[in-house]
């Protein structure tokens, strides 16, 4: 009697070469975009006049009535002011998309060798004076919320790498009052403007120094804060471990 052969799966390409059809397809849409996307951005660098009046004139005209003296700071903190309220709402953005993946991960209790102890016992009061510094004189300086807020997050990120975790009483309710202030001090601030009957963020020239201070102050912690829980990469909880 004449054996069966055992049948052999045949395995149609017809499936695989379109989906490889589909990728290329894809692939060479998105080269399209970027490509038509660079040829734009080129365009208007090049159409750019060579030389530019600016707004530079109208900053320094205006510069006495907005309550500081460094124009940087007249312009992030009173001319255009909901810039940088929509900035600090965009950082705070980021931290809820980072702690909408989950808690952060247990991980092994781990102890910081002597140099690394070291350091962050020496440098994070230091970063934190130096941080303070450059929130007060921005006022008439290079510095601000910003730089003050990025000098408070990297002493908080040295805490994090010498092994400091946050404890229990500071992960709950303290830190997301302390995450929100600067957004939260900037809204009120526009909102009370607007209920005396002044317009969005148009400070009275005789409380315009203090109310950037005030803001700059709130925001300066909200951004320190913000930028060493994006480091944690993910939601605190109290726990234990913390």
């Amino acid at each position: 009697m004449q054996q069966s052969q055992p049948l052999k799966k045949t395995i149609n390409p017809k499936p695989m070469t379109e989906g490889v059809k589909k990728q290329l397809l894809f692939r060479l849409l998105l080269v399209a975009l970027l490509s038509l996307l660079a040829t734009g951005l080129g365009y208007a660098v090049l159409s750019l006049p060579s030389s530019a009046p600016g707004l530079s004139e109208l900053v320094a005209e205006n510069l006495e009535t907005s309550g500081v003296s460094n124009p940087v700071t007249a312009v992030l903190l009173n001319f255009r002011a909901y810039d940088t309220l929509l900035e600090l709402g965009v950082l705070l953005l980021a931290l809820l998309g980072v702690w909408s993946f989950g808690a952060v991960p247990e991980r092994r209790e781990s102890f910081p060798g002597p140099v690394l102890d070291t350091l962050s016992r020496l440098l994070v009061p230091l970063l934190i004076l130096v941080a303070g510094y450059l929130l007060w004189v921005g006022a008439h300086a290079p510095g601000g919320a910003f730089q003050a807020g990025s000098v408070l997050g990297a002493a908080g990120v040295l805490l994090l790498l010498a092994g400091w975790r946050p404890g229990a009483r500071f992960v709950g309710l303290p830190l997301r009052i302390t995450l929100v202030a600067g957004l939260g001090v900037f809204v009120i601030v526009s909102a009370v403007l607007i209920l005396v009957g002044g317009r969005l963020l148009e400070y009275p020239p005789s409380f315009a120094a203090t109310l950037i201070l005030l803001i700059e102050a709130a925001a300066t912690l909200s951004i320190g804060i913000t930028l060493a829980a994006l480091f944690i990469g993910g939601r605190p909880e109290a726990g234990p471990n913390n």
